[in-house]
């Protein structure tokens, strides 16, 4: 069932913000009211357009944007409609982010910020079950979901599992699938919990401080050792863990 109110510019928007923006924040108003839910069908471009008294053309850009930030999904020939507004993640089984974004009809790519080796700090070591001072591998990304951030990846991995490493070009595959290539899972361990996230973490997820994030820590184990140990950083707004037995 179609749920539209026709919006009332004079009382809730700024006439001095361009109608596009005003369109979507009337979208997405709609949508953090609960007015409009999950699966349901938005109303037309010509709807909008009568509506905000403006061009198919501006309707169509707010549409298209919202669609890029995952608040929408647009289906051809059958409308525009509420996207789910958590992206969902499995616990039960490790999978590749890029095949899980992918599966979903987005685009994921990935920014790189560190790869290097370093010396095992007393927890790090303990974690990798290695000794302390040893020289490991570390990288962090962010992953991203068509334009959207939604995954920070810090990992530490054990050289003497996968010894290449750091010679991978992290733009074509990422950690997590160049490690079951290298490192064939043998068993995992993992911790969930609900996290503010660092000033650097939250800018590389566009979120403030103050926004709580679902952090996930996991260590793999491969050929009877701790392959790798992962810090996986989620904006607790936009990611939801699902599993089932």
């Amino acid at each position: 069932m179609l749920k539209y109110n026709t919006p009332t510019p004079n009382a809730t928007m700024n006439t001095d913000t361009p109608i596009f923006q005003r369109i979507k924040d009337h979208i997405t108003h709609q949508i953090e009211t609960g007015a409009w839910v999950e699966g349901d069908l938005i109303p037309s471009e010509m709807t909008l357009t009568k509506a905000f008294n403006t061009s198919r053309m501006t309707v169509n850009r707010a549409l298209r944007e919202l669609t890029a930030e995952l608040i929408l999904v647009r289906r051809q020939g059958a409308g525009t409609y509420v996207a789910a507004q958590k992206v969902q993640s499995t616990l039960v089984e490790i999978r590749n982010i890029a095949d899980e974004i992918t599966v979903r009809g987005h685009e994921h790519h990935a920014e790189l910020h560190r790869l290097e080796s370093v010396a095992a700090t007393d927890k790090l070591a303990a974690q990798l079950d290695i000794q302390a001072g040893q020289m490991v591998y570390h990288s962090t990304m962010v992953h991203f979901e068509n334009a959207i951030p939604i995954q920070v990846e810090e990992r530490w991995v054990n050289p003497a599992v996968a010894p290449d490493y750091l010679t991978q070009d992290f733009n074509q595959i990422t950690p997590n699938a160049y490690l079951m290539q290298a490192a064939p899972l043998q068993g995992m361990n993992y911790k969930l919990e609900a996290l503010l996230p660092t000033d650097a973490i939250a800018q590389m997820l566009r979120i403030p401080t103050s926004q709580p994030c679902l952090v996930l820590q996991r260590s793999t184990r491969s050929a009877n050792k701790v392959a790798s140990f992962a810090i996986m950083w989620h904006a607790g707004n936009r990611y939801r863990f699902v599993g089932s037995d």
